[in-house]
């Protein structure tokens, strides 16, 4: 039986989180040391971009971590105890923190991420007026850019298709402008809508 098919059973068809029924995938909690049931859990994709970081975290949602910590599943475990530590700003966060025990393999762990020494901010690529830019999106330029290294200007209102993030910098995203790939500052794009 598949990896998959074994954590689907175990879950019962719902995310091992949130019990949502929608868009499961596997997720491979982050250090495992083996990619089993014990280091890997289905869950929803809202658990997911939250969890990788895409999606603002939402505290209402992360509520359900009141039950799924105490499942007796090493990666859930994990990834509840550090979800909890970023969301430390939340009373109820602190109390269930205070109120979970990891052995000490399982706490070294979930520490190798980081994720408890971070704050819940997410770093997204937004544009100029605060929308999130994610892969594929369309944008707009609100200013002319002239490209460095290149004899190019973009112009004012020039429409660049299927852009990228930029990974690890959220002012950057990368675009073809007249056949060329630039890179563009977020700050001088507006998402098309």
């Amino acid at each position: 039986m598949k990896l998959e098919e074994v954590l689907l059973k175990r879950s019962e068809n719902k995310c091992e989180l949130c019990n949502a029924e929608n868009a499961l995938s596997l997720y491979e909690v982050p250090h495992a040391t083996h990619r089993d049931e014990e280091g890997c859990t289905m869950i929803c994709s809202k658990c997911m971009a939250q969890l990788d970081k895409k999606e603002e975290l939402d505290s209402k949602h992360w509520a359900c971590l009141t039950t799924a910590m105490w499942s007796e599943v090493p990666g859930i475990q994990v990834v509840s105890w550090r979800m909890l530590n970023r969301l430390r700003e939340e009373s109820w966060a602190v109390e269930n923190l205070d109120m979970m025990y990891l052995d000490d393999d399982r706490l070294e762990w979930a520490k190798k991420t980081g994720d408890h020494e971070n704050d819940s901010s997410v770093d997204l690529h937004k544009d100029s007026n605060g929308q999130i830019l994610q892969d594929g999106d369309s944008v707009v330029l609100i200013k002319s850019l002239d490209v460095k290294g290149s004899t190019l200007n973009a112009k004012m209102g020039t429409v660049v298709k299927n852009i990228k993030i930029v990974e690890g910098n959220t002012e950057q995203i990368e675009g073809k402008v007249e056949g060329q790939l630039i890179v563009i500052l977020s700050k001088y794009v507006r998402k098309q809508s």
